[in-house]
């Protein structure tokens, strides 16, 4: 359950607020400060919502899935030690958020299972990789046009060495980044990255290498309703126990 935070006053962002470490952020959101707690969800909007989206393979689910990540690591907020890693204890929180949402209708059971493809139920689905016939991106019109093909290359990779692709090719983690993130060896990083883009290059060819930063982009007006959503949410809450938090005002 949410516990209410202590009611401050919003203030504009400073311009050095985004050398901020995170866990200095975090020790303001504990205090209350509304601010730092928007200051992170910019800060990471676009990777969670990336690695979300790699699991899910629903724009519209991976937001639901970084809102409910933000949620719950608001409440655990006092849980994180830090003082590094807390990136990596955000993306476990959104991983673990989209494999729930997975059991259902996939018996995904755990994100270890999920990272090494491993599966003692054979009713567990696999993704495939693209088998259709191979597609010639010389043809295509336009970089929308590839990249609309790059998405759908990459939602067909398995789902281990796709959610570990978005990671590391898209968002552009290292690869100590990626394993932390994942809680797997470093070593599987190297062997499932290595394979997944050669499977995206056997089918797009080298073209697809500048367009990966532009993939499953999310920013704009997208990033801003998951900041006014997550407040709007926490206010409720805050409101239940008769506190409030105000809205913060970042440009």
């Amino acid at each position: 359950m949410l516990r209410p935070a202590p009611a401050t006053t919003s203030r504009p962002a400073r311009h050095d607020d985004a050398a901020v470490p995170d866990v200095e952020l975090l020790e303001r959101v504990r205090a209350g400060d509304a601010v730092a707690f928007e200051l992170i969800m910019r800060r990471y909007n676009r990777r969670l919502f990336r690695l979300a989206r790699s699991i899910v393979r629903n724009a519209a689910e991976a937001e639901d899935v970084v809102q409910e990540t933000y949620l719950r690591a608001y409440a655990r907020r006092d849980e994180f030690r830090g003082p590094h890693g807390f990136s990596a204890w955000l993306a476990r929180i959104a991983a673990n958020e989209a494999l729930g949402r997975l059991r259902a209708r996939l018996r995904v059971v755990s994100l270890d299972d999920y990272v090494s493809g491993a599966s003692a139920d054979a009713g567990v689905r696999r993704i495939e990789i693209m088998t259709g016939a191979q597609l010639d991106p010389e043809r295509l019109t336009g970089d929308g046009e590839l990249r609309r093909l790059l998405e759908a290359a990459i939602d067909a990779l398995p789902d281990d060495f796709r959610v570990v692709f978005v990671l590391r090719a898209v968002e552009g983690l290292s690869i100590a980044e990626t394993a932390e993130s994942l809680s797997i060896r470093p070593e599987t990083v190297k062997t499932r990255f290595h394979r997944a883009r050669r499977m995206v290059q056997e089918t797009l060819g080298a073209r697809f290498e500048s367009l990966l930063p532009a993939t499953f982009g999310f920013a704009g007006a997208r990033c801003d309703c998951i900041v006014a959503t997550v407040f709007a949410r926490l206010r409720s809450a805050f409101a239940a126990a008769r506190e409030g938090w105000p809205k913060p005002s970042i440009d």
